[in-house]
């Protein structure tokens, strides 16, 4: 997607220097600059109609991201979850199972992977509101966070496959996967 008339951003492209960089922490959360970026984040998501989005993706190098898991095309049966900002996020406990599944990602547009990922992780991270959370997260919500979480350590889907035969273009993953 490219910038828009009415607005100030641009998803970063695969092969653009900010996704291959290791996001900066953030300082402090309650500043209007952090809180105009997470605004513009929730916009972006929601007009290009993601599950999520990293800082980096729209150009800013600092460890925010947003997830709004809801079902979808491309994620037909992703739960329902209301728009959050997740900041400075880290993983405390991974389980040792992982399930391998499609990801897509805003910055590597018509591409799919089969990517490996631990079904149930513990994090922890600021809220927009600058309080500590600790959560477990399960299924599609820890892929999100797991995915989203790659951005910010300058990664994508595509590093985490095991194999380039689980790439497919979005094109063929329609036509062999969509309901």
């Amino acid at each position: 997607m490219n910038q828009t008339k009415n607005n100030s951003y641009s998803i970063a492209q695969l092969g653009n220097a900010v996704l291959r960089l290791k996001a900066s922490e953030v300082n402090n959360i309650l500043t209007d600059e952090c809180q105009q970026l997470i605004n513009q984040m929730m916009l972006a998501v929601s007009e290009a109609g993601g599950v999520g989005i990293a800082a980096p993706q729209i150009h800013h190098s600092v460890r925010i991201f947003i997830m709004c898991s809801k079902p979808n095309p491309r994620y037909p049966d992703a739960p329902l979850m209301v728009p959050t900002a997740i900041i400075n996020p880290e993983i405390l406990h991974y389980s040792s199972h992982k399930e391998k599944d499609w990801e897509g990602c805003l910055s590597v547009p018509s591409m799919r992977g089969l990517v490996p990922r631990h079904t149930h992780i513990t994090v922890r991270y600021f809220d927009q509101q600058g309080s500590v959370q600790q959560k477990e997260l399960t299924g599609f919500i820890a892929r999100i966070f797991q995915h989203e979480l790659d951005h910010l350590n300058g990664l994508t889907f595509i590093d985490q496959l095991e194999s380039t035969k689980d790439l497919i273009s979005e094109v063929e993953w329609y036509k062999q996967f969509a309901i």
